[in-house]
């Protein structure tokens, strides 16, 4: 069978979705975590590091796949600066999948908090002991998680204007 030129790879759309998935998860309960001073907190703690493990894995084979699969060609008639808008946020999206959670490692690392993935499971701290870095850390973290909000937001937009404005493929090189 021969790919289809117009669309993304296979792996590459299921990569996508599955990490649509999980990033839309980690966001919110990252927004349920800092909302609560509950019991919940400690649950809401639990999913959130192995989620975050697992978006920078996938992350990292998603970039694999990127440079190994050659993407579709945008719309030749896209402007400019549309062009423009679309390779600068897939660049940031890249770059936020790896670093939240690589900072979300180093900030607990930091605290001196051990990163349990799951029950046996517990990485390597990336970074000594040091409050202050923590407290930097943790406001980057929670800086970055908005403006990675706002950056999916601005993608999810992006999409419906090509899916329902344009109709010019480029939402189905994605999508199934």
């Amino acid at each position: 069978m021969t790919p289809d030129p117009t669309r993304f790879a296979l792996p590459a759309r299921i990569l996508h979705w599955c990490m649509a998935v999980l990033i839309l998860a980690m966001l919110l309960i990252g927004a349920g975590m800092i909302s609560t001073a509950t019991a919940r907190y400690p649950a809401l703690l639990a999913w959130h590091r192995p989620i975050g493990l697992a978006i920078l894995v996938l992350a990292l084979i998603r970039l694999a796949v990127r440079f190994t699969h050659k993407p579709p060609p945008l719309p030749a008639d896209l402007p400019a600066i549309q062009v423009a808008a679309a390779i600068g946020s897939h660049y940031l999206l890249y770059a936020l999948m790896i670093a939240m959670p690589l900072i979300g490692w180093a900030m607990q690392s930091a605290g001196g908090y051990p990163i349990i993935v799951w029950k046996g499971l517990v990485l390597f701290p990336i970074l000594p002991h040091d409050v202050v870095v923590y407290g930097w850390l943790r406001f980057a973290h929670g800086l970055l998680a908005y403006a990675f909000f706002l950056l999916i937001l601005g993608h999810i937009g992006a999409a419906l204007f090509h899916a329902l404005i344009r109709r010019d493929g480029v939402f189905r090189s994605m999508a199934g």
